[in-house]
């Protein structure tokens, strides 16, 4: 992890970059893989799940018998804290409803929104050497809240063309019946575009690698609509004089399991702090079943040593990270001071593992940087909203004239005729 001493404002934009790879190539690879997709439905999902999942499949479906001998497999530790964190994610969803009041906006004028909820949502579960069902419950609880009809689920098979056990049962917890095994770019181009036995869906929401967030991406040219870009997982931690510094070193190794295109970001405005933090890191690191992983990610990552926790708050909101962790007994009075950022964790006990799993928070959140202009996930994120309006004889007559004239000057005549038609019949009532 690279330690970087008070480095000059106009150097912190550089400081900010996402470790990545070719983006034109990136491009280029996951549009062949659309394209083939579209073109070939099942066939090149079969094809890719030999060629990148080392796995000859006859089928993409899950079978009901598959699923019963998950439910069997998972213990029932696991059963209970899956249901304890479902509990919690369903009741700080539940809490995001919003009654729409009817508004009159003028005498005779009465306008209001409606929530509705996606009909087709297609959900996609990272699996492979990290299979994440927690994931499962941050998407599927919301989209059964939100009533969406249909929901479809991708995620890949292990090279038995098996997919994981926690998966399956999760999956079956919350109430989703579509699944198949598919992974990759290539699940993203068979929920966007449907296949002979995966439906096309509406939105497609789950966090990915960089070929799926560039799947995404290059999906909504086709109209399909994705929650968000979330590609590989980002953690920032500011850390004062007051921290743990096992704590934190716990924390920013967290995110870096998840992969070694991942990055973590720690800040303080104490040298001592952070020399404590490195060595406490090193140590653990030594001692993770996935340190490779976690190493290529802290090789990417950088601890930076700035002025002031001021400094501090200024970067990070520079950065704007998918995750950030104040840690600092004082952590609360800077909550103010957070603008750009997808879930925030304050003070020493606040793990970041605590909202990828059962706080009730929602774990899907926007990365490199978009943390700017995106929201996480939450209820709204699986509804769509409908206006309403509807206007009595004395409604139009309030408002009507003043459509005439704005039509009459965007030189649109057919509107204002629409009015002018129903004036005049009530000037003859």
């Amino acid at each position: 992890m690279k330690k970087i001493i008070t480095p000059n404002k106009e150097n912190w934009e550089g400081l900010t970059a996402r470790p990545g790879i070719n983006k034109a190539e990136l491009t280029a690879t996951v549009q062949v893989i659309l394209d083939e997709v579209k073109q070939n439905g099942n066939r090149a999902l079969l094809d890719y799940a030999a060629r990148f999942d080392q796995v000859k499949l006859t089928s993409l479906e899950v079978t009901p018998e598959e699923i019963e001998g998950a439910k069997a497999a998972v213990s029932d530790e696991l059963k209970a804290a899956i249901q304890l964190a479902k509990g919690n994610i369903e009741k700080f969803h539940q809490a995001q409803f919003s009654s729409e009041e009817k508004i009159e906006t003028t005498k005779g004028v009465n306008c209001w929104r409606k929530s509705v909820g996606i009909q087709k949502v297609g959900l996609y579960i990272p699996g492979g050497s990290a299979p994440l069902f927690s994931t499962i419950l941050m998407l599927g609880v919301p989209a059964k809240l939100a009533g969406c009809e249909e929901i479809v689920l991708c995620t890949p098979p292990d090279k038995l063309g098996k997919i994981n056990d926690a998966i399956l049962y999760t999956a079956n917890l919350v109430g989703i019946k579509n699944i198949f095994k598919v992974g990759g770019a290539q699940a993203i181009g068979a929920m966007a575009f449907g296949t002979e036995t995966i439906p096309a869906t509406y939105k497609i929401f789950g966090p990915g690698n960089q070929y799926v967030t560039k799947a995404k991406e290059l999906i909504q040219q086709d109209g399909v609509a994705i929650d968000m870009p979330a590609g590989p997982s980002e953690l920032l931690i500011v850390a004062d004089k007051t921290c743990v510094p096992s704590y934190v070193a716990a924390d920013l190794l967290s995110q870096a399991e998840h992969g070694a295109d991942s990055q973590v970001i720690l800040l303080s405005d104490d040298e001592i702090t952070i020399d404590a933090i490195l060595s406490a890191l090193e140590i653990q690191l030594a001692l993770l079943p996935r340190k490779d992983i976690a190493q290529g990610a802290i090789d990417n990552s950088k601890a930076i040593l700035l002025n002031s926790m001021e400094d501090c708050m200024e970067f990070s909101n520079l950065y704007a990270p998918e995750h950030l962790i104040i840690a600092s007994e004082n952590a609360n009075q800077y909550i103010n001071s957070v603008i750009n950022a997808g879930s925030v964790f304050l003070g020493n006990y606040s793990c970041e593992s605590a909202g990828d799993y059962a706080s009730g928070t929602n774990h899907t959140l926007p990365t490199n940087g978009y943390a700017r202009n995106y929201s996480g996930v939450s209820l709204e994120s699986f509804q769509r909203k409908i206006t309403f309006q509807q206007l009595t004889a004395e409604g139009i007559q309030n408002i009507g004239p003043a459509i005439e004239l704005m039509a009459a000057e965007e030189q649109l005549f057919a509107h204002k005729n629409a009015v002018t038609l129903r004036l005049n019949d009530l000037k003859n009532v």
